[in-house]
């Protein structure tokens, strides 16, 4: 049978129609008059995306790009950072960290639950000195389905003169995030998640006091040198050939993104975060994140005793094509995840829960038919009272 295919991962996200239109438009001269209006708007636009008045620096990577860009660019080897993680984003800025040559303390989390401001507050009393020179945090971790509280967090911090750094790869444009509001020195964001275009774009921003950092760092950096952006960006340039196709993409998705508005954004993911927790539920299956810290962008799932979770997605895939994601390192197998971030709606979310319920029915599971959709259906019709 065939099959529409639906991609519910929590990235790379769909591409809207607007978006993939405007990256099929011909070809410009990337050191031209048009290319230097675009993407003097796109660096706009990314400003109050990120509520900083500082600029925001974009890079042609992955999101890792953008992180390894953090590191290389405000620290010296042998300084300390501490890195809070709850999951394999967070262990990954560890590892890029250690990679160059930092002293690292992890403080770990039980997966599935979310980082706790005052555990934070209490080991930065600890250091007296001033040994720790940054503190890392991942604003949501798609790995576990858990969003972490990065205002407390940022608050927790208090007078430390650590550096706060917050991977929102996975967060930005569709959970809140005030860089400035919030004391945030650096913000590390990437193209394929909220943002709706592609992978390939990363972004970093940089307050005052992470620029002052940037004089002080000894880190050997050329690609990732942040000066040489920030250089290039006030000629609204790019010290390198930037991918143009994906900027093409970007100023209509921001565009987009302005027109929907971030609040209503923001209302949009919660929204579809609590239609899939009750749908996934009202199968019997239990949640993986603890409810107070669950993701409204990503939802983790345990997959049920007696069912290989890797079976599951094939048919899912496969057989009814949607395409949802598995655990990662110890938790393969254990859970799945299913993405509702981006260019997601509440239909998609209906869709689905249906081939859940029809894949695990082929599976042997015991679920009721239906279930799960008429329980996210309830939670769409009661926004929709709210609303009238």
């Amino acid at each position: 049978m065939q099959q529409k295919a639906y991609l519910m991962v929590p990235g790379p996200t769909p591409v809207p129609e607007r978006v993939q239109a405007a990256m099929h438009r011909p070809m410009i001269n990337h050191r031209g008059p048009s290319y230097e209006a675009m993407f003097r708007d796109i660096s706009a636009r990314l400003k109050t995306l990120f509520h900083t008045d500082h600029d925001v620096l974009t890079y042609p990577c992955a999101g890792t790009g953008a992180m390894e860009a953090a590191i290389v660019n405000l620290f010296s080897p042998g300084e300390k950072v501490l890195v809070v993680t709850i999951g394999v984003f967070g262990d990954r800025f560890a590892e890029i960290a250690a990679a160059h040559g930092l002293q690292v303390e992890v403080m770990t989390v039980k997966r599935g639950a979310a980082a706790c401001p005052s555990a934070l507050a209490a080991r930065l009393a600890e250091d007296e000195g001033g040994e720790i020179k940054g503190v890392v945090v991942t604003h949501n971790e798609t790995s576990t389905g858990v969003t972490n509280d990065v205002r407390a967090l940022a608050k927790a911090k208090g007078k430390h003169p650590a550096l706060f750094i917050v991977d929102a790869v996975s967060a930005l444009g569709a959970i809140p995030m005030r860089m400035d509001e919030w004391g945030i020195d650096a913000v590390v964001t990437g193209s394929q998640k909220a943002l709706m275009i592609p992978p390939g774009l990363a972004f970093l921003a940089m307050n005052g006091r992470a620029w002052a950092a940037y004089e002080q760092s000894a880190m050997p950096k050329y690609y990732w040198d942040a000066k040489k952006i920030k250089k290039s960006l006030d000629k609204g340039q790019n010290p390198y050939t930037p991918p143009v196709s994906l900027l093409f993409g970007l100023q209509e998705s921001l565009a987009m993104i302005e027109e929907e508005g971030e609040e209503a954004i923001v209302a949009r993911h919660v929204l579809l975060g609590q239609a899939v927790r009750a749908g996934v539920q009202a199968l019997g299956l239990q949640l993986f994140a603890e409810p107070e810290a669950a993701s409204s962008v990503v939802t983790a799932v345990c997959v049920p005793d007696g069912v290989d979770g890797k079976a599951l997605q094939k048919k899912m895939r496969d057989a009814f094509g949607v395409t949802m994601a598995g655990g990662q390192k110890e938790l393969e197998g254990k859970i799945f995840r299913i993405g509702h971030l981006g260019h997601v709606a509440p239909a998609d979310v209906l869709v689905t829960l249906a081939m859940l319920e029809m894949a695990l029915t082929e599976m042997a599971v015991k679920v009721q038919l239906g279930a799960g959709v008429a329980a996210a259906q309830q939670v769409f019709l009661a926004a929709r009272r709210e609303e009238k």
